[in-house]
């Protein structure tokens, strides 16, 4: 079959997704299992490797998707199919929900500081980890059965596809399963998302901390948000779309397309969170000299301060946790 102007597109956003979220992601693993060896494991560092993993599990089946696209052929063993479509959406959907940790923890962190420093263990952000992603395969496992065991490979025009057309009882069961995933696992976690954020911008922007700090918190806090509506809301908007109309909508592959972008713009997130690992490896693999060290050592002494005010003072007011819990954030 001919391929389209839209699929010559697709199958460019596909490579430069692999080429460009295969490094970054493998760059993220490094720096937080060397961030974990040194400093010891954090709950952001648990939600950080999740979510590294989800990308990764994603960025390695990209290939395939773009071999898929080219031919407008499903040309791989039917068994495979179904395994390329579980890493597929459950990398989608785990990113999801591992963002929205992320997201909780930065604001737990800053308005409730003392608080949540009890309760700042790595294991039970396992625990977290481990309860989302169930989550997630719970909802993944109720769409083998509308397949119906023929592992998802269905002729489309005179071509197979995999995981793309459906006949009317499939599509009962799968049209209800979708808009679902897309209320649990998008709209719930965006509404928590949105909430903790501008809650941080508030929180940050009535703080103490100098214009340069808050500007990086703002810019980690707002960047993590757009991410995670420019990915994730074209793909689950298509769940909706579907439900009303009763159909598997065309341009539902399309809309995938944006969701996949995510496997190098959440790199990016996850090194801003980590500032002081990132720019020293950057630093040494380009040849510059960080020039944010004066920042680095402002925090360290913020971060010393405010330990030694911690002990003194038995309450603080909201102002003051925030902009004592900030430093502690832009450390990861």
């Amino acid at each position: 079959m001919q391929v389209s102007g839209k699929d010559w597109v697709a199958l460019f956003i596909y490579s430069f997704t692999f080429l460009l979220g295969l490094p970054a992601n493998l760059l993220v693993l490094f720096v937080y299992v060397r961030k974990a060896r040194k400093r010891g494991i954090t709950p952001n560092v648990v939600y950080a490797l999740n979510l590294c993993l989800a990308n990764l599990a994603l960025v390695v089946w990209l290939p395939v998707k773009a071999l898929e696209t080219f031919l407008q052929d499903w040309r791989l063993p039917p068994p495979i199919c179904p395994i390329y479509s579980f890493f597929l959406y459950s990398s989608l959907y785990g990113s999801c929900l591992f963002i929205t940790a992320v997201t909780v923890g930065r604001y737990l962190s800053i308005a409730f500081p003392i608080v949540y420093k009890l309760y700042r263990r790595a294991r039970i952000s396992c625990f977290i980890s481990a309860a989302l992603w169930a989550l997630v395969l719970l909802h993944l496992s109720f769409g083998l059965v509308a397949e119906g065991g023929a592992n998802f490979v269905n002729i489309k025009n005179d071509a197979s596809v995999c995981y793309d057309h459906f006949n009317a009882s499939q599509l009962a069961v799968l049209l209800p399963l979708r808009l679902e995933m897309a209320i649990v696992l998008f709209i719930l976690p965006l509404i928590v998302t949105s909430y903790c954020t501008l809650r941080c911008v508030t929180l940050v922007w009535r703080s103490n901390l100098r214009p340069m700090g808050k500007r990086r918190v703002l810019a980690v806090a707002l960047s993590t948000l757009a991410v995670f509506v420019v990915c994730y809301a074209p793909y689950n908007a298509s769940h909706v779309v579907g439900f009303i109309l009763k159909e598997n909508l065309e341009w539902r592959t399309y809309a995938m397309l944006t969701s996949s972008c995510n496997v190098f713009l959440e790199p990016v997130v996850m090194l801003m969170l980590s500032p002081a690992v990132s720019r020293g490896i950057m630093g040494r693999m380009c040849g510059w000299q960080s020039q944010f060290s004066e920042i680095e050592g402002f925090h360290r002494r913020n971060t010393a301060n405010a330990k030694e005010n911690v002990k003194a003072l038995p309450t603080l007011s909201e102002k003051s946790q925030a902009g004592v819990e900030v430093t502690k954030v832009s450390h990861g």
